[in-house]
């Protein structure tokens, strides 16, 4: 998730008055939300909100963004190297979950203590990119390396798959990063209405749908073919919006 550098944060900040009380800081914060546009059913009424809550906890613990950044990291990483490490259960199935999306979660929380404290900087949004990619890694890497420790695979083409997803997962998020860079700036002005539909069709692409297919890791083959299909999801939208993004940037002025 990308934090904010400007825009409102200044005037939550004081609003807050520094370590404000708990429901003073997420009250500030519910305020100054972003736009719901672009972004999954689940991030909107999930992790967003679970995220303001995080970040008004943290604000009362005088926590600054970049802290609430490794936090995130290390409850993924928690996840991530319980995966690659433990056989395969309904109870590691739990618990990975519980981690990952604690820490997606916290993903959002540290944007939003950023504009609760007045707006990020180009340090802590360069951090958090870059634990974001190391978590994207990361995670398809343990689903190999449980595949082949613990797996009793059908084939092993199965093994192919965490490397084409790793590979997908990896150019979604720097195409998308970069043509949010690459694309000219529009001029403020009023947001429209967020699209129902286009926040149903994003949910096979949001990480914290992701996250629930390892509730199924008591069950392999049924976390193979959940983890196929988002596979298969995440591969067509690529594809979808990445000639989108080239036409969209090819039609733009040159500077």
């Amino acid at each position: 998730m990308t934090r904010s550098t400007g825009g409102d944060g200044t005037r939550v900040a004081a609003r807050t008055g520094g370590p404000a009380g708990f429901t003073a800081a997420l009250g500030a914060l519910r305020a100054a939300q972003k736009p719901p546009r672009g972004v999954s059913l689940y991030s909107r009424y999930v992790n967003r909100p679970l995220g303001r809550v995080l970040a008004a906890a943290a604000h009362r613990a005088r926590l600054v963004p970049d802290q609430v950044t490794l936090l995130s990291a290390a409850s993924s990483f928690a996840g991530v190297a319980a995966v690659a490490l433990v056989r395969p259960s309904w109870g590691l199935g739990v618990a990975v979950w519980a981690a990952l999306a604690l820490g997606f979660a916290l993903d959002s929380a540290d944007g939003q203590l950023a504009r609760l404290r007045g707006g990020g900087s180009p340090a802590g949004e360069w951090l958090d990119h870059v634990v974001d990619c190391a978590k994207i890694v990361a995670l398809h890497s343990a689903v190999l390396i449980s595949f082949h420790r613990f797996g009793d695979l059908p084939s092993g083409a199965w093994l192919l798959l965490p490397l084409a997803f790793q590979l997908v997962a990896v150019l979604l998020f720097f195409a998308g990063l970069l043509t949010d860079k690459l694309r000219p700036r529009r001029a403020p002005g009023p947001a429209g209405a967020p699209s129902t539909w286009r926040a149903v069709a994003l949910l096979p692409v949001d990480h914290g749908v992701f996250c629930l297919v390892f509730l199924l890791l008591g069950a392999p083959g049924l976390f193979r073919i959940g983890y196929a299909v988002l596979f298969a999801a995440s591969a067509l939208f690529l594809v979808a919006f990445g000639v989108r993004w080239f036409r969209e940037l090819s039609a733009a002025p040159r500077g």
